[in-house]
Formats: C-alpha cells, sequence, structure tokens
C-alpha cells in the first residue's frame, strides 16, 4: 500500500431502491427418486477462491474448500435436477413497491392503438437515419463516379437496391435484431450474450451464483455439437482470445460513437443544401451557419426523452416517408419506369465491367443507402423486435425503393444536377413542402445514432468500460430510455467542428462510410461467434453469413478507406481515441480490481483483533461499499486504522452489473455472514443488469436492507437448530458456516458432507409461516450471548442508532520500477479519467450527514 488518506464529504440523496423479492418454489431430485421442496430467493454461493484459511470469508455455500473448478461441477450437477414450480409472493416483494416485470418493453398484449403507438415512436426513433439517406446516397455516388450514359445510372440504382436488400434487410432485419439480449442490442449486448454462455470477461468478479439468474436463460451446448462445446472451451481458457473479443467490442462501441457524430452533421447538411436548388443565390457559407444553428435546436431538444419526442417526430417521419413514396411514383410515371430493370443484378456486372476502378471508387456513396442499419440494432432496447422487423417491410424499405428509383428516373429523362438528385427531381409545386419535411427528417434522423449512442455508453460503463457518467432516465415507464448531458453536449460539439472544419458533402459522406463500416464489420465477427457458440446452426450457413457480409463489408470499406485522405480522416481519428479511452478505462479497472483481490484482509488477522476489531465499536449500523465479492477489502482494515471507533454492526455492500439486461428483483441481492455471530459483520452483494435502473432513495434501502438482515438470522438460527435436533451426532455442522447455503430471505440449507465426495442430498425446508410464529430454537452448544433473541435485538438497537454510509476510494499509482507506458497509463490517464468521472458519492446519492470517506492508493 501506498499512500493513504480520510476524508468526509457527502452528498444529499439516498441509496438504490433494493428491489423487491419474491419466493420460489423450487423440487430437488433425491437418489431415491423422492422430491423435497425447499424456498430459494437468491443463490447465495458467495465461495471466495481462498477459503479461511486463505484471506477469504466464512462461506455458506453448498460445498467444502476443495477445487473451485470442482465445487463449480458440483453445483451444476445439483442445480441440474432443480425444476422452477413457480413464484410465491413475499413480503418482502410488497414493500419494494415496485411491480415485477415494469422493465419489460415487449407488449406481448399491445392492443391495435398501442401497436399504431409504437409505430410512430419506431419512425421517429429507429429509422430516421437509413429513411433520411435518400438525400445524399446518389449526390456522394455521382460526385465520386459521374455519369457517362444512362447504363450507369442503371448500374448505380441496381447497387443501391441490392445494397438494401443485402445489408439492413437480409443482414440486420431477418439476422442481426435476432441476435438481442434479451430485447437489447448493440455491440455490447452481443458482449454480454457471449459473456453468458463462455467466461470472456477480463474482470475476475463472476460467480456461480451468477448463471442461476433467470434472465441468463442459457442453452447450454449439447454434446452432440462438439463445435460449440470446443469454441466454448477454446475461449474460457485462451486469454488472447477473451483480449480480441473485447478489443473487437470496443471497436465497435467507438465506431458507433463516432457515427453519432458523423450522423447529425450529415444528415443536416444534406438536407439544409436543398436551399441552393430552391433559391440559387445561396451560398456554401449560408449552408454552413444554418446547418449549426439546426444542430444547436437538435441537441438541446435531446433532453425531453425519447418517448415525447419520439411521439411528436414520428408522424412527421411518417409524412417524410409517404413523400418519398409519392415523389418517387410520380417520377417514375412522369419520366421513365424502364428503371425497375435495374431490379436484375445483370446490370451491377455490366457496371462494374464498363469502369472497374469508377465503379468499386462509387461504393463508397452507394454504402450511404444502408447507413442507419445499426441504429436499427442498437436502438433495439426501446422497440419490440417484431415491430421494428414490420415497420421497416412494409414501410420504410417500399418507400425507400421507390424514393431511390424516382431519383434514377428523372436522372434518365433530363440533364438535372445529379449532385442534388434528390431536390432536382421534386415537382416545382411540392418543393418547399418536401423541403420542410426533409428538413424535420434530417433532425430526426441525427436523434437516431444520438439516442444509440446513449444506449451503448450506458452498457458500456455497466460492464466496466467507459468512466461513470450521469444518466437521466427520461421515461418512467419504458426503463432503457436514457439521456446522457456529458455525451449529449460532446457530440454537439464534435458536430458542429466537423460541419466546420469538413463542409463538402462527399467528404463528410466519406468519414460517415467509415464509421458505419466500422460498426458493421465487428457486428459481423461477434454474430458469426453468437452462431457458433449460442445458436449452434449448421456451419454452412455461419460460414456464408461470415464470408458474403463480412466480404461486401471489407469491399465498400476498400472503397471508403480510399478516400481518406481528403479529410474524412479526422473521424478515424476521432474514434481511435474514444477506443483508447475505453481501454484504458478497462485495463486500469481490472488492475484494480486484482490489486483489491491481492490485498483483501486476512480473516486470521479478524480473529486475532476479536469481536471487537481492536477498536470501540460504537452502537450503529456501518454500510461499507467495495467492490469486491469475495473476502474482506483492505479498505476496511484502513477505517480500522484511522477511525476512532466502528460500528457494532458492519455490512459490506457490492453493488455488481452482470452481463444480463435485467436482473429479475426476487433474485437481486445475495447475503451471507462474515466470521462468527459475535463480529456482527455480514455481506450483501445487490446485482444489477446493465439496463436496470437503480432508484436513489436511501431510507427505502436501509428499511428493505435491515428487514432482510432480520429475516436472514431469523431463518439461520432456526435451520441450524432444526439440523442440531435432526442429528446431534454432526455437532461440528454448527460450528463450520461454508457447509451452509443461505438465501437472502435467510433461507439456510445444510448440503454437504463431512468426506469431501459430493454433496448431500439432504436439504431442510422451513416455511415463512414456521419462521415467523414458532419460537427460534438456538443450538445446544451455542453461547447463551449469542442466541436469536440477543442477535435481534442487537439489531434493532444499532438500526436506531443509525445508519452510516461508509466508502472507500480505492486509487492506485504505478510503482517506481514499471514501464514507462505503464506509468503514463496509470499515473496519467486513468488518474486523470477517475477524477473527472462521476464518483462514488454522486452515484450513491448518501446523505451528507451519514457519509465517511476514506482514501487509499495500492502501488501496482
Amino acid at each position: 500500500m501506498g499512500e493513504e488518506g480520510s476524508s468526509g464529504s457527502a452528498t444529499k440523496g439516498g441509496m438504490s431502491s433494493m428491489d423487491s423479492m419474491e419466493s420460489h418454489r423450487w423440487v430437488f431430485q433425491d437418489s431415491h427418486d423422492s422430491d423435497i421442496e425447499f424456498d430459494r430467493q437468491n443463490d447465495s454461493d458467495l465461495n471466495d477462491d481462498d477459503s479461511t484459511n486463505d484471506n477469504g470469508d466464512d462461506d455458506f455455500t453448498f460445498h467444502n474448500d476443495s477445487d473451485e473448478d470442482d465445487d463449480d461441477e458440483q453445483e451444476d450437477s445439483l442445480y441440474q435436477k432443480l425444476i422452477r414450480t413457480g413464484p410465491r409472493i413475499d413480503s418482502f416483494g410488497v414493500e419494494a413497491l415496485e411491480v415485477p416485470g415494469a422493465h419489460r418493453s415487449d407488449f406481448e398484449d399491445a392492443s391495435f392503438g398501442k401497436s399504431i403507438f409504437l409505430i410512430c415512436q419506431t419512425l421517429g426513433v429507429v429509422f430516421g437515419d437509413v429513411g433520411t439517406s435518400p438525400l445524399y446516397t446518389f449526390s456522394v455516388m455521382f460526385s465520386r463516379a459521374p455519369i457517362e450514359t444512362n447504363e450507369d445510372i442503371i448500374g448505380a440504382l441496381s447497387l443501391v437496391l441490392y445494397t438494401l436488400i443485402l445489408i439492413p434487410l437480409i443482414k440486420y432485419i431477418l439476422i442481426v435484431l435476432l441476435a438481442n439480449d434479451d430485447g437489447e442490442g448493440g455491440t455490447f449486448a452481443l458482449y454480454s450474450l457471449i459473456c453468458r454462455h463462455a467466461k470472456v470477461s477480463l474482470l475476475p468478479n463472476q460467480l456461480a451464483s451468477d448463471t442461476r439468474i433467470s434472465s441468463f436463460r442459457l442453452k447450454v451446448p449439447s454434446a452432440e455439437l462438439e463445435r460449440s462445446l470446443k469454441i466454448k472451451e477454446y475461449l474460457e481458457t485462451s486469454l488472447t482470445l477473451k483480449k480480441l473479443v473485447l478489443v473487437l467490442v470496443l471497436a465497435g462501441t467507438s465506431m458507433v460513437i463516432a457515427d453519432g457524430v458523423v450522423t447529425p452533421a450529415m444528415s443536416v447538411i444534406s438536407a439544409v443544401r436543398g436551399f441552393k436548388v430552391g433559391v440559387p443565390t445561396v451560398e456554401q457559407d449560408h449552408v454552413v451557419m444554418i446547418s449549426v444553428a439546426y444542430l444547436v435546436i437538435l441537441f438541446s431538444v435531446q433532453k425531453y426523452g425519447t418517448s415525447k419526442v419520439g411521439l411528436i417526430i414520428g408522424p412527421a417521419l411518417f409524412i417524410w416517408f409517404c413523400s418519398l413514396g409519392g415523389i418517387g411514383i410520380y417520377n417514375l410515371v412522369k419520366h421513365d419506369s424502364s428503371v425497375v430493370k435495374a431490379f436484375n443484378p445483370i446490370h451491377i456486372y455490366y457496371y462494374f465491367k464498363r469502369n472497374s476502378y469508377k465503379a468499386w471508387y462509387s461504393l463508397g456513396g452507394c454504402l450511404l443507402c444502408a447507413t442507419g442499419s445499426e441504429a436499427m440494432f442498437a436502438d433495439l432496447c426501446y422497440f419490440p423486435v417484431r415491430t421494428i422487423q414490420m415497420t421497416f417491410v412494409f414501410l420504410v424499405l417500399p418507400c425507400l425503393m421507390l424514393g431511390y428509383m424516382g431519383q434514377a428516373a428523372y436522372l434518365l429523362d433530363s440533364d438535372g444536377d445529379a449532385t442534388q438528385a434528390f431536390f432536382s427531381s421534386i415537382p416545382d409545386v411540392a418543393f418547399w413542402p418536401v423541403f420542410l419535411i426533409a428538413n424535420i427528417a434530417a433532425l430526426i434522423a441525427s436523434r437516431t445514432m444520438t439516442t444509440a449512442t446513449f444506449s451503448c455508453i450506458k452498457q458500456s460503463t455497466a460492464l466496466g468500460c467507459f468512466p461513470r457518467l450521469k444518466i437521466v432516465h427520461t421515461s418512467r415507464k419504458f426503463m432503457g430510455q436514457i439521456y446522457i448531458p456529458a455525451i449529449n453536449w460532446f457530440l454537439m460539439a464534435s458536430a458542429v467542428l466537423l460541419v466546420c472544419t469538413i463542409a463538402s458533402t462527399n467528404e463528410i459522406g466519406n468519414a460517415y462510410g467509415i464509421a458505419e463500416l466500422g460498426v458493421m464489420m465487428m457486428t459481423t465477427f461477434l454474430v458469426t461467434l453468437v452462431m457458433l457458440l449460442i445458436w449452434q446452426i449448421n456451419i454452412v450457413i455461419v460460414v456464408l453469413f461470415s464470408l458474403i457480409f463480412l466480404g461486401l463489408e471489407l469491399l465498400f470499406f476498400s472503397s471508403v478507406l480510399s478516400g481518406i485522405g481528403d479529410g474524412s480522416w479526422i473521424i478515424l481519428v476521432f474514434a481511435i481515441v474514444i477506443f483508447l479511452i475505453m481501454c484504458i478505462w478497462n485495463y486500469g479497472s481490472k488492475l484494480k480490481y486484482e490489486t483489491e483481490v491481492k490485498k483483501k484482509m486476512s480473516m486470521d488477522v479478524l480473529r486475532e483483533l476479536g469481536c471487537n476489531l481492536g477498536t470501540v465499536r460504537a452502537p450503529g449500523i456501518g454500510l461499507l461499499y467495495n467492490e469486491l465479492v469475495k473476502g474482506v477489502p483492505a479498505i476496511f482494515g484502513h477505517f480500522l486504522t484511522t477511525l476512532p471507533a466502528v460500528h457494532s454492526m458492519i455490512i459490506f455492500v457490492c453493488i455488481k452489473y452482470v452481463p444480463v439486461p435485467v436482473v429479475p428483483q426476487n433474485e437481486r441481492f445475495l447475503f451471507r455472514r462474515v466470521c462468527s455471530k459475535g463480529y456482527h459483520i455480514f455481506r450483501c452483494i445487490a446485482r444489477y443488469g446493465y439496463k436496470d435502473v437503480r432508484k436513489e432513495n436511501h431510507q427505502i434501502f436501509e428499511q428493505l436492507l435491515i428487514e432482510s438482515l432480520e429475516k436472514f438470522i431469523r431463518r439461520e438460527a432456526q435451520e441450524r437448530s432444526l439440523e442440531s435436533d435432526g442429528d446431534d451426532d454432526d455437532s461440528d455442522f454448527e460450528d463450520d458456516p461454508s457447509r451452509v447455503l443461505v438465501g437472502p430471505n435467510g433461507s439456510v440449507y445444510f448440503g454437504v458432507n463431512d468426506t469431501g465426495n459430493g454433496i448431500d442430498n439432504h436439504y431442510i425446508t422451513i416455511s415463512e409461516t414456521t419462521t415467523s410464529n414458532e419460537p427460534d430454537k438456538a443450538p445446544a452448544n451455542s453461547d447463551p450471548e449469542q442466541s436469536l433473541e440477543n442477535e435481534l435485538a442487537f439489531l434493532h438497537k444499532a438500526k436506531e442508532s443509525g445508519v452510516v454510509y461508509l466508502l472507500g476510494h480505492g486509487d492506485i499509482r504505478a510503482k517506481k520500477d514499471s514501464w514507462f507506458i505503464k506509468k503514463l497509463i496509470i499515473n496519467y490517464f486513468y488518474a486523470f479519467m477517475r477524477k473527472n468521472c462521476r464518483r462514488g458519492t454522486a452515484t450513491l446519492n448518501a446523505p451528507r450527514s451519514h457519509l465517511i470517506q476514506v482514501a487509499m492508493t495500492y502501488m501496482v
């Protein structure tokens, strides 16, 4: 340990609300085919790698102190024999004031009116980006490859039509959207999905109990599909593969954030350029000034949320799509309906045959027709999959195709400006109304990637790959709808800078293609892994998916990279900077956690200090927040040496994010006792998914925590008493807490034999009514001072004395003999990000008068 210090500080507010729990009925099938029922709320098999002889806690687990891998196999073999038979309401769930399932966004029973409502919102939030692509696709294509003959127009149209069919429709709508993580989309949702099926996370805080959260919904690779088992084994045993998967995820996320910058710039400036068609005297500087004003307005209204804004702009985008289709039909009828022959892919072959280089170079513009495809996946958290699929197939895609065909028909029949194909093809009578709608649609399109960026950053923050930021939930009903102020203004500043620096639509379009293709390729890699590991489909299908789409995207990518020297390199540099920030934060967080694990206090030290912990135990409850899921944190020793006294009851509270969107409320918490009863030390692990909302109310938090702890103590005492009465010869059971499974509701299950050969099929059930009404019986060899009545009285007295939040700030510094790069990363970059990110006090919102902070620095 290096430098140490302490301070007292606070912010007003409270802790996140501890959501309700519902007991579940499970049936255990023993070796004699006899069913024994017991209550199960949450798994509390928080087994430390190190047992009580190696710096660990006394565990309440199924198993003894054998090798951890063997323990996991024992747990798995046990839970394969459990059958869940349904929930049972518990009083703890009533007081949480939450409705189970409130986080759902599936709307399985949505009425017709609700469906129309969702379609309007979907148009406004999800399809704005891809919907405005006709504003600039042909303009950029024909700027890169000027028209020489009418066959060039047909070839370019055919290329656009089949790009729309292959990428947005087949890849994303029909395949990628199905790889969602319980309704969540984006690169981090794919990573979360992979982490649940294979231990690929680099942060060593996984617990076996996490895999038994119901929302994991694991499909265990079957013995017949050896390919899935081998891939799982390779991923779990190879550190290189783990790092490679994480790098792909971080690269994809950085491209999404870069896309959030370039999308508003491209959409807005393309729409405003229409002024130059309607008013020829308008100069490019005027276009830039108006675009900047639009961008400021756009990001200023972002804080009002997806539901509110989406409902307003949804009908506007519906009018836009109808306008696209209507103008397309008008141009087909008036000019040249023969463009329908572009559906024959032979024209793509002719297009490349006439001038291969020009056709290849135009691919950078053709790709823009598929921009927004990734946004459909990243914004999946807002709406059901089926709604997005149906809206795209029956409304968005037909209107887009008609719009492109109408532009091509106009260009075939006239000598209009190909670089302003959309606005030139609008009938004079309808020009200004369509121009107004186009500008509104451009603003909507800009919001699409902005909301996708918010979603990806929230996911990456929860999984430890992005600095903590203030996240505002804009909807009381839909928990996935968020707004991140710092990112919002950062994106606005970057977009304004991009518009002012690169005013050319062609150059911005090239930057747009770089960002979009970067995300697409990372998604292809991750979905391929999902197909192999989770879907377990035929290898031929997997190979075809990878070859077709990855090959197509690499071809597009080579085209956009050829124009990187014209200024579009700025967006690539931006993405690299974001990628480095995420890598540094992940590396520093991982190193900090590993150091805290190594430096954790030994249980032998606590035993030598005795029940008073070598200091004064003042009345009250101390909630010590730390990141460790196992062992006693070293910061606790620093509290003991820094403070003149510690509280009579200590609870280690760990807020842990697991790789699922939402942790069911009844499976939120894990509890256990640390040391013997005389120490009055407990551990609580609160598990959250990356989509969960932690509602800040410290009073509800304290109430629910203490009620749950009381229930824990009651059931522990009663079931120990019953075990002692039922088997007097097994008295050593009562003295070894590592052989007891304790649920967070207080349920205690004895399940390990003394031979170390496996898990006994012997479980005891105590119903809630029995627990509350029958007198508690203390074990025969128990000290009278440790009886149930005394311990509960001790708990109530501590509660009356007050609850104090003990917050330990653990910082890391590189050792003097470390490499220069490591010193630079840890001592400067990571330290700067930790200093400026959202601190723990802001996250917890603990009341000012109830907060004590202690700082500690580790040398790594």
